[in-house]
């Protein structure tokens, strides 16, 4: 069956063999030029089309709340000469504490056009931890002149915490009234220091701090500068220049602490003249029926989401004749990011594509991290498949360097960041002798004839062990097949067996899904839905299937176990976008994995 008609950026590549065994690849084709600073082109568009919406989210009302390029413009600056007039300091910066909100865009456009550091913080670190001990590090990295947050009442454990550890920050709220309101600073009036402010911003200039959940310790800032957010965003769009055909139209809830939502999504929609339409739903049982609304009015032109968002959104599909309509009328590309994409669920939106329009919609692989601002590889192709990761941006290259028997992804490009925020020790050990940032990501060739084939995933370097035997198991294949085979009653894994005779699973089961294949109309308590014969039966005919399709003992399950508890953000346990640290996990629940080795069934 044909995929749309898509205008995607070439694929043709260079690969280079070095002596050391190292081999050096990249696109064969250059970076065009890019604005210096990420709002020199909100001021572009403000003169372009002053009057078409940037960003719309609904009110209390459920109307959509609109911004307009000439009014988001003017509303910055008004905020940006209150900014001028607190005078921050060379120490300072902005902290934000807020979901996605027109609030949000404005004070952090605010901040990046003047010169001032900005760090969104994960509302999880305020509204969910009970010991604040992650946003405690991040206000001690970022020393904050001003902290915002969206509703006082929300925020307000977070607010009577940063008062009492941080008295001298200063309080911005969008919704209260024991704070100073930001509504006061939007439609004021602004003079020429604005102008002057940020004709000092420079390609160099921090414009804000991404702070990530790494795999042991405290979270780190990872340093986005103006050039790496401006540089990345012509990247991807060179990598779908359809975006620049057609101004694009995104439906999104994606967060914007992290680099997913807030620089690769948000981003794009500025830097291309489109419009963001702020998605207040979320992949779960309350929150994907916000998500559905939404989308019954909007045609987005490309999607992004996480896997479980996808899982999430296909029963309304396969249900509502006219939500498929209006999802798949303007739909250029499927993304994914954040987990592998099950196969049923990629099966599924290319036969809910071909019944709706007769044609599949390319669903786009790739690799990123935060510190590539996200994005360094695309599949922006059609028939790309889970865990293909394409070729490199434009203008990045990709050093792969062997370590052990793979070899690991290192970067080096304008969109890389320069290091980690007040942390000197983490970014040195960041970087090989060469500048290359080292990712830790095993890669290998799709064909090491065809490069132009692009790069497929490996897995990532510290999670791999060897078993008793001296067999290497590969955790991030595993973990992807074991996933993909298992949807949607296996929702996460974390795999065992460091110096053991056999592999062993930790599963974490999806609730919802355990509770529709049970059938029962009574919810059911966790424990005894995983004690259900139903499910045990399920887990078992699964267990026997996978393992009949290994090839030995590095890719046969020997014992899985059911984690009862959900697993923690304050112990580390998960990241506030729902990926599980491996690691973490594995070091917390010490009595689970002694169960999995204590005997062998």
């Amino acid at each position: 069956m044909a995929f749309k008609n898509v205008a995607f950026g070439p694929t043709q590549t260079i690969k280079v063999h070095h002596p050391d065994g190292s081999i050096l690849f990249r696109l064969n084709s250059e970076l065009n030029s890019f604005p210096e600073t990420i709002t020199d082109r909100l001021k572009e568009w403000s003169l372009l089309q002053a009057s078409k919406t940037f960003l719309a989210q609904r009110n209390q009302a459920g109307d959509w709340q609109q911004l307009s390029y000439g009014e988001t413009y003017l509303q910055m600056c008004s905020v940006a000469q209150h900014l001028l007039d607190m005078g921050f300091g060379d120490s300072d910066s902005v902290v934000i504490l807020s979901e996605n909100s027109l609030e949000h865009a404005l004070l952090a456009l605010a901040s990046v056009h003047i010169g001032i550091p900005y760090s969104p913080i994960s509302p999880a670190y305020s509204l969910v931890s009970e010991d604040f001990s992650k946003l405690r590090h991040c206000l001690e990295k970022m020393t904050p002149k001003l902290v915002f947050v969206q509703s006082e009442q929300a925020y307000s454990r977070a607010i009577h915490f940063i008062k009492t550890h941080f008295p001298a920050t200063q309080i911005l709220v969008a919704e209260g009234v024991s704070y100073p309101h930001i509504e006061d600073w939007r439609y004021s009036e602004f003079t020429d220091k604005v102008e002057k402010a940020h004709r000092k911003v420079t390609g160099d200039t921090v414009a804000k701090i991404l702070f990530t959940s790494g795999s042991t310790g405290l979270p780190k800032g990872v340093i986005n500068t103006q050039q790496m957010w401006c540089a990345n965003l012509q990247q991807i769009t060179q990598s779908f220049p359809f975006m620049q055909e057609q101004a694009p139209v995104f439906i999104d809830w994606l967060p914007w602490n992290h680099t997913f939502g807030g620089n690769h999504n948000y981003g794009l929609a500025l830097h291309n003249g489109g419009t963001l339409y702020i998605d207040d739903g979320k992949p779960s049982s309350k929150g994907i029926e916000e998500t559905v609304k939404n989308l019954r009015e909007i045609s987005p032109t490309a999607y992004f989401n996480v896997p479980k968002g996808f899982e999430m959104l296909i029963p309304y599909l396969e249900n509502e004749e006219q939500l498929r309509n209006t999802f798949f009328k303007n739909l250029q590309i499927i993304f994914y990011a954040g987990a592998s994409l099950a196969q049923p669920i990629w099966n599924k939106l290319e036969e809910l594509a071909i019944q709706t329009i007769g044609v599949k919609v390319p669903i786009v692989t790739g690799l990123g991290c935060t510190e590539s601002g996200p994005s360094a590889l695309f599949a922006n192709w059609g028939g790309a498949f889970s865990g293909l990761l394409g070729v490199p941006v434009a203008g990045l290259e990709v050093k792969l360097v062997p370590t052990g028997d793979k070899f690991e992804a290192r970067y080096r490009a304008p969109n890389v960041t320069k290091g980690y925020w007040r942390n000197a020790d983490a970014t040195s050990q960041a970087f090989d002798e060469d500048g290359f940032y080292k990712t830790g990501d095993a890669v290998k060739f799709l064909d090491e004839n065809n490069p132009d084939k692009g790069l497929v995933f490996d897995g990532r370097i510290a999670e791999d062990f060897k078993l008793s035997t001296g067999t290497w198991v590969n955790v991030g294949v595993m973990k992807t097949k074991i996933i993909s085979s298992g949807s949607p009653i296996i929702q996460d894994v974390v795999i065992a067996g460091l110096d053991q005779d056999y592999i062993g699973l930790i599963l974490f089961l999806n609730l919802d899904a355990c509770q529709k294949l049970i059938g029962s109309a009574e919810n059911i308590a966790p424990n005894q839905l995983y004690e259900h014969s139903v499910i045990q039966q399920f887990l078992e005919n699964w267990m026997n299937e996978f393992n009949q399709q290994a090839t030995g003992s590095s890719n046969r399950i020997g014992k899985i176990i059911l984690a009862q508890e959900p697993p923690s953000i304050d112990k580390g346990e998960i990241t506030d976008k729902g990926s599980l640290n491996q690691r973490a996990v594995l070091s917390n629940r010490k009595a689970l994995v002694s169960q999995l080795f204590s005997h062998y069934e």
